[in-house]
């Protein structure tokens, strides 16, 4: 059996210690988002942008990253009422041409702690998003 070729991730490399420090556009969104910088979310996000998103009582979709952050992420996901605690982790990947990054946020609720996990894939041109589908988990509810 052939041994997996090595990618620039691998070990022992300066082209890995660049790839292993790197952060992406996803990782970026990622932290805006748990730190519910909405200036941050709205310059990561292009405008236009073909922003979709899936939580577990509907479809959501925006054609700014202003409509994106302003009427959905921060203003119906996480609202002013809702504290994120916690970014919990925050993990990217790619397949193929396309960037993915699965994050997990705590998040207190009208006196509840809730863990939500989202996944994102993504296109990025430059800093800024341009294409984005998320799929979320929902607010699970914390063992209290």
């Amino acid at each position: 059996m052939n041994p997996r070729p090595r990618s620039a991730t691998d070990g022992g490399t300066a082209l890995a210690a660049v790839a292993a420090t790197a952060v992406t556009a996803g990782e970026r969104f990622a932290r805006a988002l748990a730190a519910k910088d909405s200036g941050a979310l709205c310059a990561l996000l292009a405008d236009p942008v073909d922003f979709q998103a899936l939580t577990p009582g509907r479809h959501w979709q925006a054609g700014t990253g202003r409509q994106a952050v302003e009427e959905i992420i921060l203003a119906r996901w996480f609202g002013p009422g809702d504290e994120i605690n916690e970014l919990c982790s925050v993990t990217p990947g790619r397949v193929l041409d396309r960037e993915h990054v699965a994050y997990r946020v705590r998040v207190r609720r009208e006196g509840r702690d809730y863990l939500v996990e989202q996944q994102a894939y993504y296109r990025a041109e430059g800093s800024r998003i341009t294409w984005m589908r998320v799929l979320c988990s929902g607010y699970q509810p914390l063992p209290e």
